[in-house]
């Protein structure tokens, strides 16, 4: 996963970026201060840097000048970002060594196409060494050599994830996993056609067996969206990350594997469930030491949603809500949620 580290004083162009490059599958850290952006690189070595031009205390460029300065970051890949785009800036950044200027205003489409532009000429990509990306939250689709997996079947489609999940597995396990409900011969049966079709979908050589256990091959590993979150909600909660960063973690999370329906699938659900309160509950705190009650009412509210009878975030939730002087402090303080009514 390419690590990108955005630097800009404007809080909301720094949420615009953040957002748009963690749901295109990079881990991003933001700053909105040059200086303590040069302290972040001491312990944070992105493969790639966005920075504006004009910031207060130290320009992007000076910001530029520093980066190169520095032996271990003197070839990483550099992008200026301005909404004062004149040759004279650009020129300059690019004799300082910036790989490439972005104008403001600009569409997501601008910012993805330069990123990955910059990134492929670094030898890195968006996907894991077998070319593969897996998206399971919220979603359910494959995409290999940037070409989405056209699946012979529903069930191939989750046996791939069930792999993917349990890394190796018994026929057996698979097949009680995906068919409880058959009996063994033909829970077995079914297992071993749907191993075909997921072969045929992708190649003959996706699924390995050894030793009567099955695996995905090793050269087709994907990067996989479940495994990120869930290795960015662990740095959350060892305290590594901002409000932002939080912030952007939770839009992460959705239902995994829509429209399947196996009792491995809700196992996988209910894990997740735990990271993602686990990480609206930290986002709720950052939010309420930061002062910003309104933030932390949006995150109590969501974890809601997810566990109604969490006490803490009705707790955090009122407390939230009147301190904003919002008249539905009385209904959360009653454990009213309102917003199942509004969603009716």
């Amino acid at each position: 996963m390419p690590r990108i580290l955005v630097v800009d004083d404007d809080a909301a162009i720094l949420k615009l970026i953040s957002v748009i490059l963690t749901r295109a599958g990079h881990e991003v850290r933001t700053s909105s201060h040059p200086v303590e952006a040069l302290d972040l690189l001491k312990v944070f070595t992105p493969d790639l840097v966005i920075s504006d031009v004009v910031m207060p205390y130290m320009t992007g460029l000076e910001f530029l000048e520093q980066v190169r300065a520095h032996d271990k970051l003197g070839a990483m890949p550099f992008v200026l970002l301005s909404s004062h785009a004149e040759r004279t800036d650009v020129r300059r950044g690019m004799n300082l060594g910036a790989d490439d200027y972005l104008p403001k205003p600009f569409t997501p489409q601008d910012l993805r196409e330069v990123i990955d532009a910059r990134l492929r000429r670094a030898g890195l990509t968006l996907q894991s060494e077998s070319g593969m990306s897996a998206r399971g939250l919220g979603t359910a689709q494959v995409v290999w050599q940037g070409v989405p997996v056209s699946w012979v079947s529903r069930k191939a489609l989750e046996l791939f994830f069930y792999l993917l999940e349990h890394n190796e597995v018994t026929s057996w396990e698979a097949a009680e996993a995906l068919w409880p409900e058959k009996d063994e011969a033909r829970a077995s049966s079914l297992f071993h056609t749907t191993l075909h079709r997921l072969r045929r979908s992708l190649s003959n050589e996706a699924v390995v067996s050894t030793n009567r256990r099955y695996a995905l091959a090793e050269n087709l590993r994907p990067e996989y969206d479940v495994q990120r979150f869930e290795l960015l909600a662990a740095q959350a909660e060892q305290g590594a990350l901002g409000l932002e960063e939080l912030r952007e973690l939770t839009g992460m999370y959705g239902h995994f594997l829509p429209g399947v329906d196996s009792p491995w699938v809700d196992d996988v659900r209910a894990r997740l469930e735990q990271k993602q309160l686990s990480v609206l509950g930290l986002a709720a705190q950052a939010a309420t030491a930061a002062g910003r009650p309104k933030d932390a009412s949006q995150f109590h509210q969501r974890a809601l949603v997810i566990d109604p009878m969490s006490e803490t975030d009705w707790r955090g939730l009122t407390s939230a809500l009147e301190t904003l002087g919002d008249a539905r402090a009385k209904l959360a303080a009653q454990r009213e949620a309102w917003w199942a009514t509004d969603l009716n």
